[in-house]
């Protein structure tokens, strides 16, 4: 009788276990503050992207995914101290995030610490699958590095004269320094450099320095921004008319609203991580299809990236057949999935996800809010030689 009794609650035990097992993953992202369209964004394509993979069971292996939202405030300390809270505390086996490289950087040590992953999205600064980088860090979003060498394709030519205007926090610097790199034997050359505060709304003097460093060079002449977040200088430099100098507008891609802006730049070239019409891909398919039904609007810039880190957590936990960290490096490690641009790789030697970039060329169209950054030619992973920055 005891022992049926003992038996019956090993075994109820065991159900309720059971019933319990559940896969924690903490998105952490800056929800409040300049990037908070780019935090939106990123957690309605994570979420996404879980539904997908798991053919909208929300289970993998057939545990339950529990995601634990904090926000990071886009302060770097706040940022460190919620991985270790859902680590320490909340018992996460993985995290995502964060929006801002700076946050991401003073996260990185936490995940060593603790020994679990960090899964980068959408964070950009080469430094952190870079100087910066340890085993635990596996980034889904670009790096600096991808920008830079997409732009580099989509802009070099011989004879271009480019001046620079970038953030001067890591993601700025960081993507001028890989853009510079990238533009070495193309016959383009960079002639100045600008950095501006992050919440910078004055760009005279900026500009002013940059007509005069260029006014008197030779060539095809381009003024290339790097900026995220609001306040774009685009606009307000275009006002001042840069053409009197010869100099044309250049950058890169970005989200819907920030694509308005760029009505103002018909013809303009540059290479973009994502614009909804450009993949062609079943799984993009679904996202455009499920996003205009749920939100009302194609996807973004950042839905996209989002997404392809909510694939990736669950295809690598898959491989696994676990949440172990060590079981999850090794099946990360080369694994490669599929996103809404297409193939996503894990290279070995430093975790970044290698990817399609799309290079573009603006159009303007009646009855569009935005400016298209229609497509000129794919950017396969093949295609952008990304430069190994963490010495593996």
């Amino acid at each position: 009788m005891k022992r049926s009794l003992i038996l019956g609650v090993v075994s109820s035990l065991a159900l309720t276990s059971a019933a319990m097992a559940e896969i924690r993953i903490a998105h952490i992202y800056g929800k409040t503050g300049a990037l908070e369209a780019y935090a939106k964004q990123s957690h309605d394509g994570l979420m996404l992207g879980l539904e997908y993979a798991t053919d909208g069971t929300m289970e993998i292996n057939g545990e339950k995914i529990v995601v634990i939202e904090k926000d990071t405030q886009l302060k770097p300390e706040i940022g460190k101290a919620l991985l270790e809270e859902a680590y320490g505390d909340d018992n996460a086996d993985i995290a995502v995030g964060p929006v801002s490289s700076g946050v991401a950087l003073a996260m990185l040590p936490v995940a060593e610490e603790y020994e679990k992953i960090l899964i980068v999205e959408p964070a950009v600064a080469d430094s952190i699958t870079g100087e910066n980088y340890n085993r635990y860090i596996f980034r889904t979003g670009r790096n600096s590095s991808q920008d830079a060498v997409s732009n580099a394709i989509a802009l070099a030519g011989p004879d271009v004269k480019i001046a620079t205007l970038a953030q001067d926090y890591a993601f700025g610097r960081d993507g001028i320094a890989a853009f510079r790199e990238a533009l070495d034997g193309t016959g383009a050359e960079i002639v100045h450099e600008e950095y501006a505060a992050t919440d910078a709304t004055d760009f005279t003097a900026a500009a002013e320095r940059i007509f005069n460093a260029m006014k008197d060079v030779e060539g095809d002449k381009k003024l290339f921004v790097i900026w995220a977040g609001g306040n774009n200088p685009m606009s307000k430099i275009q006002a001042m008319d840069p053409s009197r100098f010869g100099i044309q507008m250049a950058t890169g891609g970005n989200i819907l609203a920030a694509l308005s802006a760029y009505k103002e730049f018909p013809g303009m070239e540059g290479a973009t991580y994502y614009y909804y019409e450009n993949p062609k891909n079943e799984v993009n398919d679904w996202l455009v299809k499920t996003h205009q039904e749920r939100f009302g609007s194609p996807p973004d810039f950042f839905t996209a990236g989002g997404m392809s880190a909510g694939i990736a957590v669950v295809e690598a936990i898959r491989k696994a057949g676990s949440t172990d960290t060590e079981a999850l490096i090794a099946a990360m490690e080369g694994m490669e999935w599929m996103t809404p641009k297409g193939k996503m790789m894990f290279r070995a030697e430093d975790h970044q996800a290698l990817q399609s970039m799309y290079h573009f060329r603006i159009k303007v169209e009646d009855g569009v809010e935005w400016a298209i950054p229609e497509l000129v030619r794919e950017l396969t992973i093949d295609d952008l030689p990304i430069p190994i920055r963490n010495g593996g």
